[in-house]
C-alpha cells in the first residue's frame, strides 16, 4: 500500500552527514504513516546499510535502504530511489542538507494546492561574515531555480519524462535537465519558499575549485538537449576566460617564434587579466593569507582548465557553443 509522500536521499559514503540529515527527516511535521524515507546508496556500502537499519528502528516513519552502487552517480541514485518509492509525491534532498521540520508538509501542500507537477523550495546556505571563495560559490545554490537539494515532483510526471538523465554522472546540471525536460513537456513548476532546507557548507581541500572545473563538461550535454532554455537561463562561460587563455597561448606562440617583444606583451596581458580575475574572486571574501594564496594560484589555472573541460564536453556530445 502506498503513502502520500516519499523522500529520496542519495548518498555516497558520508555517514556522519547522512545521520544528521535522517534525524531531521524522521522528525518532520507530517503524519508518520503518511511518508517514507528512501536512502539511495550509490556506494553500496555495508556501513551505510547498517546505519539506515539502526536509525529505522526508533523512527515513527518508514526508512528504507536502496542499494545502487558502485558509483553510478547521483542522478542514477535518485532514479533508483523514486522508482522504489510508493509515494505519489517524491521529495528530493541531499545527505548534507537539513530540511526544516515543516519542509515536507509545505512542499506537498504546494503541489496539491497549485495542481503543479513539481515545486522547488528555498535553500539557505549559512555563510560567515567573510566567506571563502568556495563558500560563496556554494551559496549559489540559494539562487537556483530548481535544485535537487530541495524539490518535489509528482511521480506520474517523473514516469512520463523518464526521471533523471543518468548521463549526468556528477552532481551538476542534472537538476536543470529535469527542470527543462518537465517544462518542455508542458508541466507546471511552482516555487515554494516556505519549504526550507538548510545547506551547510562542507569543509573542502585547498584548491577545490580546480577539481570542480571538470563538471563544466556536462554543460554541453545540457545545451545539446535544451538549447533555448539553456541560452535563456544558464550563464555562459565568462568571456574573461577566453581572453586569459588567448593571452597565455600568445605567450607560448611568441616564444616558439622567438619573438620576445610579443611574448612580453602577451605575458603582460595575461598577468593583468589574471590579477583582475583574482581580485574579483577575493572581493568580499576572506583575506586570510592562505586563502589569498589559493586565489592567486587557482585564478591562473581555472580559465584554461575550465575551457579544456568545456571543449571535452563539446567533443563528447558533438555540439558547439560558448
Amino acid at each position: 500500500m502506498g503513502v502520500p509522500a516519499s523522500i529520496v536521499v542519495p548518498t555516497y559514503r558520508r555517514n556522519d552527514l547522512l545521520r544528521r540529515c535522517l534525524e531531521t527527516l524522521a522528525s518532520q511535521d507530517f503524519e508518520p504513516s503518511g511518508y517514507e524515507i528512501l536512502i539511495a546508496d550509490d556506494a553500496g556500502d555495508e556501513r551505510t546499510a547498517e546505519l539506515v537499519e539502526q536509525l529505522s528502528h526508533p523512527a515513527a516513519c518508514s526508512i528504507r535502504y536502496v542499494r545502487v552502487g558502485p558509483a553510478h552517480g547521483p542522478a542514477a541514485a535518485r532514479n533508483a530511489g523514486w522508482r522504489a518509492a510508493s509515494g505519489s509525491i517524491i521529495a528530493f534532498t541531499d545527505d548534507d542538507c537539513l530540511p526544516n521540520v515543516n519542509w515536507l508538509r509545505e512542499g506537498v501542500a504546494a503541489l496539491e494546492s497549485a495542481g503543479a507537477a513539481a515545486t522547488a523550495g528555498q535553500v539557505i546556505v549559512p555563510l560567515p561574515d567573510q566567506p571563502t571563495d568556495y563558500e560563496r560559490d556554494c551559496a549559489g545554490l540559494s539562487r537556483g531555480e530548481f535544485v535537487t537539494a530541495n524539490c518535489f515532483c509528482r511521480r506520474e510526471a517523473l514516469e512520463a519524462v523518464g526521471g533523471f538523465d543518468e548521463r549526468f554522472k556528477a552532481a551538476w546540471r542534472e537538476d536543470s535537465d529535469l527542470q527543462f525536460t518537465l517544462l518542455e513537456h508542458g508541466y507546471q513548476i511552482v516555487q515554494t519558499p516556505v519549504a526550507v532546507v538548510i545547506h551547510p557548507v562542507r569543509p573542502a581541500r585547498w584548491g577545490v575549485s580546480l577539481k570542480q572545473q571538470k563538471k563544466t563538461a556536462y554543460n554541453a550535454l545540457l545545451y545539446r538537449k535544451h538549447r533555448e532554455l539553456y541560452q535563456s537561463r544558464i550563464e555562459p562561460t565568462p568571456r574573461g576566460y577566453y581572453a586569459i587563455a588567448a593571452s597565455l597561448l600568445g605567450v607560448a606562440a611568441s616564444v616558439a617564434a622567438s619573438s620576445l617583444p610579443l611574448a612580453a606583451i602577451s605575458a603582460a596581458a595575461w598577468t593583468a587579466l589574471t590579477a583582475h580575475f583574482c581580485r574579483r574572486r577575493l572581493r568580499g571574501t576572506s583575506l586570510a593569507p592562505m586563502h589569498i594564496a589559493e586565489m592567486a594560484v587557482t585564478s591562473a589555472i581555472i580559465p584554461p582548465l575550465s575551457l579544456y573541460w568545456h571543449c571535452r564536453g563539446m567533443l563528447a556530445h558533438r555540439v558547439w557553443f560558448q
